[in-house]
């Protein structure tokens, strides 16, 4: 079939209809539910780190029940955070490094997580990925985070040709209208679990689909 012009604007409209019955990201959930302060953000991407949402939402609000601050997570020993956060992958690493980075808050930003990119990917363990989304969600900075569903959807699509997220980001900070800097994460995340699945995705009741280049789909549903 013929393929529509691409018109991310249109797009961005589709998505957001298409996206309302899944469950939301796990940090935009968790900003929604009042934990939006950029500490709480960085504990939660922590969490989040391979693994499923509704278990990084459900960790995450059982640890900040008990600590969501760095003065918090240092009054707990490594052993209780681990406790905390068990059902998340790599749960043992993952309180050390929460430790680490509430001793490094404490002590050179006197307790308070700062909105600057630099800062934030100077602590152990963060990456572009979680740094963007800090700065989007908790700090209000038009940042574009790139995660495997952003990555391989907008590819799928024809508005970028790249291979990998760090490429991915590149163009679509170059190609992406900043006022969906934000958004493109958001929506993608469920879109492309539900919707724009890696294998089989459900070309035959997206939205997209009458622009969607369907670059690499072999098969569909």
């Amino acid at each position: 079939m013929k393929k529509e012009p691409f018109d991310i604007e249109l797009v961005m409209e589709q998505l957001a209809q298409a996206v309302q019955p899944y469950a939301k990201a796990a940090l935009f959930e968790l900003a929604e539910e009042g934990y939006n302060t950029p500490f709480e953000q960085l504990l939660a991407c922590v969490i989040s780190i391979r693994t499923y949402d509704e278990v990084t939402v459900r960790v995450a609000r059982k640890l900040f029940v008990q600590a969501s601050t760095p003065e918090g997570i240092l009054a707990l020993p490594v052993e209780a955070i681990a406790e905390l956060i068990q059902t998340s992958t790599f749960h043992e690493r993952k309180a050390e490094q929460m430790r680490q980075i509430a001793q490094i808050v404490m002590d050179q930003y006197d307790g308070e997580l700062p909105c600057d990119q630099e800062a934030l990917l100077a602590l152990p363990g963060i990456g572009v990925k979680c740094a963007n989304l800090i700065l989007g969600i908790a700090c209000g900075q038009l940042r574009i985070s790139v995660d495997v569903h952003v990555d391989r959807v907008t590819n799928r699509w024809g508005y970028v040709q790249t291979r990998g997220p760090e490429k991915t980001l590149e163009a679509l900070e170059q190609k992406l209208p900043e006022r969906y800097a934000v958004e493109i994460n958001r929506l993608l995340v469920p879109f492309g679990k539900h919707i724009c699945t890696g294998n089989l995705p459900r070309c035959s009741t997206c939205p997209v689909l009458p622009m969607c280049r369907q670059v690499e789909v072999k098969a569909h549903r």
